[in-house]
């Protein structure tokens, strides 16, 4: 008796940055979202800081996340600013310019129930700064995570970005920056004040105002 053909298996379809079809591991790791995982679309404009960096930053960071305003640059995933939002931020503020990236962020803290506490800014950082948002008055925990290459091609509007929003910031703020070795911390206002940690390829400062 002859035995029936068998059936190919169904491929899957690729998930893109618009309509991602899946989870691509990123995570939640504290807080009251811990363990939930974001959509991702894996695209290569988009570089999560590791689960682990994440992790010991935000160990650092301890209580102090709580009632911060946190201002999440260069947002990617957003995983930062809805990881702040996790530990007890009291509103988190994402700017990315990737409008589908844009987008995901926006249907992760819907999925969260988050986004009643949280803004997202599909537009160019750099512009955003220029026209003096206002931020409000709580202390700001700013995270400053962009592709490493603008340290080097864009350096006088990255270190003209970041001195601004210190100076801006209100007192009890805190910044956290990533950056890779071609990056000179000692650039930046109160050199001397950035605590420094190696996590290579990365090196990530935190300063308080």
């Amino acid at each position: 008796m002859p035995h029936p053909p068998r059936r190919k298996p169904e491929s899957r379809p690729r998930p893109s940055a618009a309509d991602p079809a899946e989870v691509v591991g990123v995570r939640i790791i504290g807080g009251r979202f811990r363990g939930r995982r974001l959509l991702y679309s894996g695209d290569p404009r988009t570089r999560p800081m590791k689960d682990r960096v994440r992790e010991a930053v935000f160990n650092l960071l301890g209580p102090g996340v709580a009632g911060k305003h946190a201002i999440d640059l260069f947002a990617g995933t957003g995983a930062l600013g809805i990881e702040a939002l996790s530990r007890g931020a009291a509103r988190a503020t994402f700017i990315e310019q990737h409008f589908p990236t844009a987008e995901l962020i926006r249907r992760n803290l819907a999925t969260l129930g988050a986004e009643a506490a949280a803004e997202v800014i599909p537009g160019n950082v750099f512009l955003w700064f220029r026209r003096r948002p206002a931020l409000g008055d709580a202390p700001w925990l700013v995270f400053c995570s962009p592709p490493y290459a603008l340290y080097v091609d864009r350096r006088s509007e990255m270190l003209s970005l970041l001195a601004g929003l210190i100076a801006a910031a209100p007192a009890q703020s805190q910044f956290v920056v990533e950056a890779d070795e071609r990056f000179d911390f000692a650039l930046l206002p109160s050199p001397d004040a950035w605590n420094m940690r190696r996590y290579p390829p990365a090196t990530i400062g935190l300063w308080r105002k």
